[in-house]
């Protein structure tokens, strides 16, 4: 969340900042925010001179009692006792203060970088590069995924209903295996280029939802588990980076590079309609994560590099995509800056999001209590990043689509080792 000192010390840029986001309220929100501030620092410093004037007093009837004046110090104590009741008052006061502030900040969004550009939604996003070529493919061998998956019998969605509901699929045979393939390529790669392998629960309490932003925004959004009070994740984002909740690094430890895979679940699976069809959107889905803890000063030098990994994995895979930075009115709630990666779907004649890359600056770690000590012993918050590399669901999907032919469906020479197939037929 953000800082109020920020907010404080930045007011217009900070109501310039979230109007980008379409933040229409932000002038108001934040000037509660300012007011709500200010009445908590008056509590306080009412009840420090309060607690001043008790320490002041006890030192006097200690005098008192010292020189003999037994009355005159009970005379004295009187007073200790009123300014107890009204500094207990003031506590209950100041503690509701302090609450009100928190839950006003996690209502709102962070502050989007300088060069995020303004906009209502994903029509007014900003193409930063396009790579590969757009495969032709003949009307002969232009079906769509949830078609192949049936004719070569890789993944099956009535099962999945039959066990689950709509949107848990079954991945059976070579579909399995495309799975196990592709993440099996994706922790390879990221362990080659410097991230930690982690395995993380994917269960998480309530704390943990809060500290990366996934609580209150995307409470609706998240499978919850009323007796024990835990939610399925949505991304390993989550857990990764709850890792390092209330921890105090050392500067020669930063940057701090994970990778995880899990599951990832999400209630909210979209509405009909081919867009969201098939793999397009589910309520289950593997992903491979990673997640960067840096330097405020590096942290987007790291973003621009998890682009190109990410990037770098579409091109070992041959698959055309294409770079987005997402405007305000399509960026997450936490986020500063977002590039989304999208590959080309040659049978769906569409682009489909395959990785979102974002830096959210110090929104996590001010939540998180994420700090590390710089080379003058100064404590100071961390920058965290992530990104996914990659989601699978609609990677297979491109995949089986784009590289169909007579033959069958054709693999990508790199995933071929991972598979022990280089055709599905």
């Amino acid at each position: 969340m953000l800082q109020v000192n920020f907010i404080r010390e930045n007011f217009e840029k900070a109501v310039l900042g979230l109007k980008k986001r379409n933040f229409t309220e932000a002038e108001a929100v934040l000037s509660q925010l300012v007011q709500l501030d200010d009445t908590r620092k008056n509590i306080q410093l009412e009840r420090d001179q309060l607690q001043a004037e008790s320490n002041s007093i006890s030192k006097t009837i200690g005098k008192l009692m010292q020189s003999g004046q037994k009355e005159e110090a009970e005379k004295v104590k009187s007073r200790t006792s009123e300014i107890k009741a009204q500094v207990k008052i003031l506590e209950d006061q100041y503690t509701q203060q302090e609450n009100d502030l928190t839950q006003l900040l996690y209502t709102i969004p962070n502050i989007p970088h300088e060069s995020v550009p303004a906009g209502f939604g994903a029509d007014e996003n900003e193409v930063v590069l396009t790579h590969g070529d757009i495969p032709e493919l003949s009307a002969e061998f232009k079906s769509p995924h949830w078609e192949l998956i049936k004719k070569y019998d890789i993944i099956d969605f009535e099962l999945g209903v039959k066990i689950a509901g709509a949107g848990f699929p079954v991945y059976k045979g070579k579909g399995a295996r495309l799975q196990r393939g592709l993440v099996n390529f994706f922790l390879d790669e990221a362990t080659k280029a410097g991230y930690m392998e982690v395995q993380p629960p994917i269960l998480v309490n309530e704390e943990s939802g809060y500290g990366t932003g996934q609580l209150p925004d995307k409470e609706g959004q998240m499978y919850f588990c009323t007796e024990d009070g835990l939610y399925l994740i949505p991304t390993a984002e989550v857990p990764i980076t709850n890792l390092y909740r209330n921890e105090i690094l050392q500067a020669d430890q930063l940057p701090v590079k994970n990778v995880g895979f899990t599951p990832c679940f999400r209630r909210e699976a979209g509405s009909w309609g081919a867009h969201v069809r098939g793999l397009n959107r589910l309520h289950q889905f593997d992903k491979v994560e990673i997640v960067h803890i840096s330097r405020p000063d590096k942290s987007y030098e790291a973003l621009e590099q998890m682009s190109g990994y990410v990037q770098g994995l579409l091109q070992k895979l041959e698959l055309p995509y294409r770079v987005l930075r997402l405007c305000g009115g399509d960026m997450g709630f936490t986020s500063a800056l977002t590039y989304d990666m999208e590959v080309f779907s040659a049978a769906q004649e569409r682009w489909l999001e395959v990785s979102s890359v974002s830096n959210f600056e110090t929104y996590q770690t001010t939540r998180l209590k994420l700090r590390f000590k710089d080379e003058d012993k100064k404590t100071v918050l961390a920058h965290t990043l992530n990104g996914s590399a990659l989601a699978l669901p609609r990677i297979v999907a491109s995949i089986l689509e784009n590289n169909q032919q007579e033959g069958g469906i054709k693999m990508p020479a790199v995933l071929v080792p991972y598979l022990g197939f280089e055709w599905i037929s």
